[in-house]
């Protein structure tokens, strides 16, 4: 099911929650990534049919997300992780400070085509450094329409919606 991210400020999505971290402190611990997977992933979860297995699912693709944000910032200023819920759709949008190459890549428009995955030899995705192969992967494994805005003058915000239905099967 892809479907076109709705604009942020669309007023059919509900906050859930919204966490705001420091980035040289989200930096200084990898394991914060995982420890702000599983809190969002479990909120995520909240209200479905089967809420261990849809946070389970969803936990890896918020996990990737959070990882190329941490891998994209090296600037000083907050990173924060929102979720947000509509009747059709859950969002996680990340907003943070990144290099202007990062932000450039990702928020120009797109030819339209979709970007061929990249895998290695062994079978395995071989994501490019700039997150690209990644993403596209991300779209077509959950179903999610996923978009990198600007967000500010230095900084980007990643917003993925994710079906609230999907049962991933």
């Amino acid at each position: 099911m892809e479907g076109t991210a709705s604009r942020f400020d669309d007023q059919a999505f509900s906050p859930m929650v919204s966490l705001e971290m420091n980035v040289a402190v989200f930096k200084s611990h990898w394991q914060y990534c995982d420890e702000i997977t599983e809190y969002l992933s479990d909120i995520l979860g909240q209200g479905h049919s089967d809420p261990a297995r849809y946070s389970n699912f969803l936990s890896v693709a918020a996990n990737e997300l959070i990882e190329l944000a941490s891998r994209a910032t090296d600037k000083q200023g907050t990173i924060s992780f929102s979720l947000y819920r509509s009747a059709t759709f859950n969002r996680l949008r990340i907003a943070f400070p990144c290099e202007e190459d990062f932000s450039r890549k990702h928020t120009e428009p797109s030819t339209g085509e979709a970007q061929p995955a990249l895998v290695s030899a062994s079978g395995h995705l071989a994501a490019r450094s700039d997150g690209t192969a990644l993403l596209n992967s991300l779209k077509t494994i959950f179903g999610a329409a996923i978009r990198v805005e600007q967000g500010g003058a230095d900084g980007v915000e990643i917003v993925a919606d994710f079906p609230s239905d999907e049962d991933f099967r």
